[in-house]
């Protein structure tokens, strides 16, 4: 379930007809489902009505047909609820939240967080981990709190740590899905050895490659997995970080290069990020090359 690119154009305003072809795209290569407006969505740069957009955008194109996730992480639960209500009257199937940015507040201010928009959002809720953004990194207890909560359904665990990752998993995946798995061997061992609900990736951006690591390996195909894994992991190590931050720009920046590079609408990101530099595209056309995409 790809988390997004929201396209951009010239002028740096929202273009939903750019989106209504992204959204074809990815739907026409089989993704299990798309998350709206999260990090790789540009939310910080977006208002509130401009999600609201989004979600009625997506919604109306994409409801029903596939899985939909709108992100509604805010800085207060009173601003993550407003967006919710939009993204069921969208005909969504979910929201994602992180912990609110800047303020970095206390575990007990978090769950507090969580139990208001809990208490109030119409559509079940996945908690989203994701320090690189956030500046926390919430520990095991204070998720395992939160998957208390009667709305959370759901928690995304983004970390580079495989430790941390597998720790958490088996902590919780009885009690709520817990996304995340990689798609390397260690990913391929867990998922074979233990089940496991799935990864939110960043973009789709090499299509179908992504959703058919998880069909292959359901059908028990194990080598087909494999290559479809070996090729996402070639854009993790080749474009970010082990924190899973960009390494010549940001994410969205790279995303939508790659994603314009193929010939699909990507668009430009919105200020303060800027676009990748014109040898940083260079590098991405020759990973695109390698894997076959261009």
């Amino acid at each position: 379930m790809p988390a997004i690119t929201t396209p951009f154009d010239e002028a740096r305003e929202l273009d939903l007809a750019a989106l209504g072809g992204l959204l074809e795209w990815l739907h026409a290569e089989g993704m299990h489902g798309l998350l709206i407006a999260g990090t790789t969505g540009e939310w910080p740069s977006m208002s509130a009505a401009e999600r609201k957009r989004l979600f009625d955008a997506a919604g109306n194109q994409l409801s029903g047909k596939l899985h939909l996730l709108a992100g509604c992480s805010a800085f207060t639960a009173k601003e993550a609820i407003d967006l919710a209500e939009q993204a069921a009257s969208s005909g969504f199937d979910g929201i994602m939240v992180t912990p609110p940015p800047y303020f970095c507040p206390s575990p007990a201010e978090i769950l507090g967080f969580y139990s208001d928009i809990s208490n109030a959002s119409p559509l079940p809720i996945c908690v989203y981990n994701w320090p690189p953004g956030t500046g926390i990194d919430m520990p095991l207890d204070l998720l395992e709190r939160l998957a208390d909560l009667e709305n959370v359904v759901a928690i995304k665990q983004s970390t580079g740590d495989l430790r941390r990752f597998v720790k958490t998993f088996f902590a919780l995946n009885e009690r709520v899905r817990v996304f995340g798995h990689s798609m390397d061997e260690h990913g391929l061992a867990l998922l074979q050895a233990r089940g496991g609900d799935g990864t939110m990736g960043a973009g789709g951006v090499l299509g179908r490659i992504h959703p058919d690591f998880y069909n292959h390996l359901w059908a028990g195909d194990i080598d087909a997995a494999r290559e479809c894994g070996r090729k996402d992991r070639v854009i993790l190590d080749e474009w970010y970080t082990s924190d899973l931050v960009g390494r010549f720009g940001s994410g969205p920046a790279i995303l939508k290069a790659a994603l314009n590079a193929q010939g699909l609408p990507g668009g430009h990101v919105r200020p303060p990020l800027q676009d990748v530099s014109a040898e940083d595209l260079d590098r991405i056309r020759e990973t695109l090359v390698a894997l076959g995409r261009i």
